[in-house]
């Protein structure tokens, strides 16, 4: 503890650099958060990489109790280790100072939960748990299959993320919900060799519960899952989407899993004046701090 913390004990402050309901304790955390303020990929809005800090701000509008779980935040042992330091213009650096933060946190025991930045912030923190969990399984919501083998000359991208995590999972492993944009080719792989579920989410879900249970399984949540009338700030939006209470119900169902890893990438709440966006991703954590942490 610091000299300035010891000066200020016991005085009436708020810290508000942190998300609601987590503390500066890692060694007691069972869930560890931290931010990757990345965005050197985005192909078409950028503004993913002020994603952690908006939605840490917007935590601060939310109650630390949730009427969707009738639980709340002081059951939940977390901490919030802040940003990862990135090295500006430079990915593959920037990959793996995250990689290394991540790999800290699962060799502790701890579950990582990351908070992007574009999706492919997800890479490295995927690679660090499949380390741990060979046998791991991949749960993927989002509105694209993100599975090409390139983008634009480019393996590591954010059009390619999941395809490189199955470099690390098997494909017959990756489960995909709510995928409404993609490429035929992306579609056909997807038929062959995973299990997807075009636009739908919460109901295959369920019935996918059953092949699920007992493995240890890695939940990456791209917000544009929900429709652009629920979360408009993210860089591709794709009108169709679930709602957000589809996607709270589904949170609630992956609970029921081992779920060993958590991220929720791809808000850029800066592309949204009104502000809804960031109170959207923030209750997001929470549930899913809910759902999974306890």
């Amino acid at each position: 503890m610091g000299l300035a913390d010891r000066a200020l004990q016991g005085l009436p402050l708020e810290r508000l650099d942190r998300f609601l309901g987590t503390s500066d304790d890692y060694a007691s955390a069972r869930v560890a958060i931290f931010g990757v303020p990345l965005d050197l990929t985005t192909s078409y809005r950028p503004g993913a990489r002020f994603g952690p800090a908006r939605l840490r701000e917007a935590s601060y509008g939310l109650e630390d109790w949730s009427y969707h779980q009738e639980a709340g935040l002081d059951e939940v042992a977390s901490c919030d280790l802040g940003d990862v330091a990135l090295p500006i213009g430079q990915l593959e650096a920037s990959l793996a100072a995250v990689g290394r933060v991540a790999d800290r946190v699962v060799s502790d025991g701890k579950i990582p939960f990351m908070v992007g930045g574009e999706h492919l912030s997800t890479l490295p923190v995927l690679e660090a748990v499949a380390r741990r969990h060979p046998d791991l399984a991949l749960v993927h919501l989002d509105a694209h299959a993100d599975l090409r083998e390139e983008y634009l000359g480019n393996r590591l991208s954010h059009a390619t993320v999941i395809r490189r995590c199955l470099e690390h999972v098997a494909p017959d492993r990756l489960y995909q919900f709510g995928i409404r944009s993609g490429t035929r080719e992306e579609y056909e792989y997807a038929r062959r060799h995973a299990h997807l579920w075009p636009h739908r989410v919460l109901e295959p879900l369920r019935a996918a519960v059953g092949d699920l249970r007992g493995r240890p399984v890695y939940v990456t949540l791209d917000l544009d899952v929900l429709d652009p009338a629920f979360a408009p700030g993210t860089g591709t939006p794709e009108p169709g989407g679930i709602d957000v209470r589809e996607l709270l119900e589904a949170l609630r169902v992956l609970g029921d899993l081992r779920v060993v890893g958590f991220d929720l990438v791809e808000a850029a709440p800066d592309l949204d004046p009104t502000g809804r966006t960031a109170v959207v991703g923030a209750l997001i954590v929470r549930e899913a701090l809910l759902a999974f942490g306890r």
